[in-house]
């Protein structure tokens, strides 16, 4: 159920992404980083209020995202349902973990390290670009490593 609800986020979220910075992808992709970054190092209510103005600012835009992902996520679950209830590799979830959250240490608590949770956090604080290099390279080394060879108390 989980995973289903993940699905629908991320197909969302892709959705809004294509229909917001199709025209200028790489241009506006960058400056929002930036423009995120810097906020988020000041304060985490910030995120909010740039989420609540973008809505504010792209109604049609977040409807339309709405409205495209329902029948998209139905297709898939009804297409791979099966391969969606199947139990996740601990490595794939540190992945995407890496990914999507790595910036905040997410990776790193989900496999048991919470020391290392902290120093993200602190990291994050600190010196924000570092953190998500950190976490992009712990995405990509845990990419390149088996199931085998990946212990989640030890990566």
């Amino acid at each position: 159920m989980l995973q289903k609800i993940i699905l629908a986020c991320v197909v969302f979220i892709v959705i809004l992404v294509a229909l917001t910075f199709g025209e200028s992808l790489l241009h506006q992709v960058f400056a929002w980083v930036s423009y995120l970054t810097g906020l988020v190092i000041q304060n985490f209510s910030d995120v909010y209020t740039v989420v609540l103005a973008y809505v504010h600012a792209h109604p049609t835009k977040v409807l339309l995202a709405l409205v495209l992902t329902i029948p998209v996520c139905l297709w898939i679950i009804r297409n791979k349902g099966a391969e969606l209830d199947r139990k996740a590799s601990p490595r794939k979830i540190a992945i995407v973990l890496a990914i999507f959250l790595g910036w905040l240490g997410g990776h790193r608590f989900y496999l048991g390290q919470i020391g290392w949770g902290i120093v993200y956090l602190i990291l994050f604080y600190v010196f924000t670009p570092l953190v998500v290099i950190l976490s992009l390279i712990d995405a990509i080394r845990y990419a390149f490593m088996s199931d085998e060879e990946f212990v989640p108390g030890r990566v």
